[in-house]
């Protein structure tokens, strides 16, 4: 069977519409399932970080930028429809009528698909699709100012509205709801590293490259205990997630 379809694709004119017309109705049906699973989801539900693929011709096809996690995280705010002509237009740089044949839509339907899915993301029609991740060097000053607990440095380095999402799906401890404004997410993060000598089987904080971006990776004597990333916005950080759900840390060990 799977000679057959190797057959058929090598016969086919436009192997690349082919195969994005079966991944696109595969995501369908995967996005279906998981909204499904998610309305029974405890506290907050964040995707599952992922380590970025050592292939360059992944990136080679995909525009670098939306590998990033907070690219993943405002994605969610999309319906199905929005997210499939979104990553056709923006990521894979389809052309319209490509769209709209792959989705069963008319052009005009599907640019006004982009605009709102644009809309919902907060990304305005002029602005390029480029959601700053940390770089490495912003992990380490952020880790620097919180082991040495120098509150001014970790505060200025927060965005006035900065929002810390933390997932631990009923099966970690975490926040239930978002942790929101500079003062907060301090005092959240400092007391977080006070913690971390009296953590049972002590912890060790790694930074690894994931979804594209430089992230922490925290251990334990159990295992991945957390995985950290951070979106920049105008020389602030706007976003921090933490993974902490097992179900979601479990791939990374292999």
């Amino acid at each position: 069977m799977e000679k057959d379809g190797i057959l058929k694709l090598e016969r086919l004119v436009e192997p690349k519409a082919y195969l994005c017309k079966m991944v696109t109705n595969r995501c369908r049906d995967l996005f279906n399932s998981a909204r499904k699973r998610r309305e029974q989801y405890f506290g907050q539900w964040l995707p599952e970080p992922l380590l970025t693929p050592n292939d360059e011709s992944f990136e080679s096809v995909v525009q670098g930028e939306l590998l990033s996690y907070a690219m993943l995280v405002l994605l969610e705010r999309l319906s199905l429809t929005e997210r499939a002509v979104f990553v056709l237009r923006e990521a894979l740089g389809f052309e319209y009528a490509d769209i709209a044949e792959l989705v069963g839509k008319s052009e005009a339907n599907c640019r006004k698909l982009i605009s709102r899915a644009r809309g919902k993301m907060g990304i305005t029609p002029d602005e390029p699709v480029n959601p700053e991740a940390a770089s490495e060097e912003w992990v380490r000053r952020l880790l620097a100012a919180l082991e040495q607990g120098n509150v001014d440095m970790v505060v200025s380095m927060l965005a006035k509205d900065v929002v810390l999402v933390s997932d631990g799906g009923g099966k970690a401890f975490a926040a239930v709801h978002p942790i929101e404004s500079r003062d907060l997410v301090a005092r959240f993060l400092l007391g977080l590293i006070r913690k971390t000598p009296h953590y049972e089987g002590g912890v060790h904080v790694e930074m690894r490259d994931i979804n594209g971006q430089t992230g922490l990776v925290v251990r334990s004597g159990e295992g991945i205990v957390t995985v950290a990333l951070m979106h920049v916005e105008r020389n602030s950080i706007r976003n921090l997630y933490f993974v902490r759900n097992p179900d979601k840390l479990r791939h990374l060990l292999k």
